[in-house]
């Protein structure tokens, strides 16, 4: 698929020592998120994932594999790295998937649930124990949550049951804002539209000429690069970031216009 992105030779860059959770790291927007962080800040990152593992070499990221369904699942692995890393200053929720690739009419309510708990519930319980960190702390704090383009329009119907959960995500980044921003723990989401991750590849099975198409619906005639994705979001983590909080910032190639 054409991609005519092109790197700046700058990369964004958070507070030095900053502790940063990720989870879902391993995906292609994980991937460009702890790399650009290993690249270009001083940190420590907590970098969650099961299926592949990270250069241990790196005394920057401390692999986290512990597998997370539920409640105390979620709020384990949020213990185990501020067990490790001394402490947490931020969050980055890039886990979820569609599980689900039937039409929506014929889903069940165990799919169904297993749909919502992957997309909404986790990234809730996550928050949730990440709020309860960063208030003990005392030193404030980020979370990011993802969203998608589709949310606004109810996806497809395949895709439908993930964008219902991704728009509860909205009104969880708004929540959750609202809750935190007397303790200066500051909650955004990025609403993503076609990005070029891996992810249509991997959860759709979509060949290049498919990906290509869809690539030729966007206003920009391109998917968006991982590496933007990760900029906005170091963006966000960083001191220039300080002023935004509650916000779903698009990041879509000017889809659905």
């Amino acid at each position: 698929m054409k991609n005519t992105f092109s790197r700046p030779e700058w990369v964004p860059q958070v507070e030095s020592g900053m502790r940063v959770l990720i989870t879902g790291a391993t995906g292609g927007l994980g991937r460009a998120v702890v790399a650009m962080l290993v690249y270009g800040s001083d940190c420590i990152i907590g970098a969650h994932g099961a299926s592949q593992s990270f250069d241990k070499k790196c005394s920057k990221i401390i692999p986290l594999t512990k597998t997370f369904e539920n409640h105390p699942h979620c709020h384990s692995i949020v213990e185990e790295f501020v067990k490790k890393g001394g402490g947490l200053d931020a969050l980055i929720v890039l886990s979820g998937s569609i599980l689900f690739s039937g039409h929506w009419q014929d889903i069940d309510g165990a799919d169904w649930d297993r749909e919502i708990n992957i997309n909404l519930s986790q990234p809730f319980y996550l928050a949730q124990a990440a709020m309860k960190q960063m208030k003990k702390q005392g030193t404030g704090g980020r979370i990011i949550l993802t969203g998608t383009e589709s949310a606004l329009h109810g996806g497809s119907s395949v895709s439908f049951p993930y964008a219902v959960a991704k728009r509860g995500t909205e009104s969880l980044v708004q929540g959750i804002a609202r809750e935190g921003a007397p303790y200066n723990i500051l909650t955004n989401g990025v609403r993503l539209g076609f990005i070029a991750s891996g992810f249509h590849e991997r959860w759709h099975g979509k060949t290049e000429k498919e990906l290509q198409d869809r690539a030729d619906l966007v206003p920009l005639k391109r998917g968006g690069d991982p590496d933007e994705v990760a900029a906005l979001m170091i963006y966000l983590l960083s001191s220039y970031g300080s002023f935004i909080t509650g916000q779903m910032i698009p990041l879509t190639g000017g889809d659905w216009l």
